[in-house]
């Protein structure tokens, strides 16, 4: 299963993303989704770094496997979930 966040909508609201984040991660493990992608958009990459940055959090990291940046779309980076 994959879950979509698309934050173009709230680009520039940074309580929200972090609300969006968080809720994504916790719906991914709730789901045993196996795939997140975020579609922080292509812009400045500001958005993108706050998304990583979120991701690299103690806390958050210990619930994913891994974060790959998607190499043809730089407007994208995917989440990897394993669950026991």
């Amino acid at each position: 299963m994959k879950l979509v966040l698309d934050l173009h909508d709230i680009y520039n609201k940074g309580g929200e993303i972090d609300r969006a984040l968080n809720g994504i991660v916790r719906e991914a493990i709730a789901k045993k989704a196996t795939l997140v992608e975020i579609i922080p958009g292509k812009g400045s990459g500001q958005l993108k770094k706050k998304v990583l940055r979120f991701l690299d959090q103690k806390e958050i990291k210990a619930l994913y496997h891994r974060v790959e940046k998607d190499s043809k779309n730089f407007g994208r980076i995917f989440v990897h979930f394993r669950h026991k």
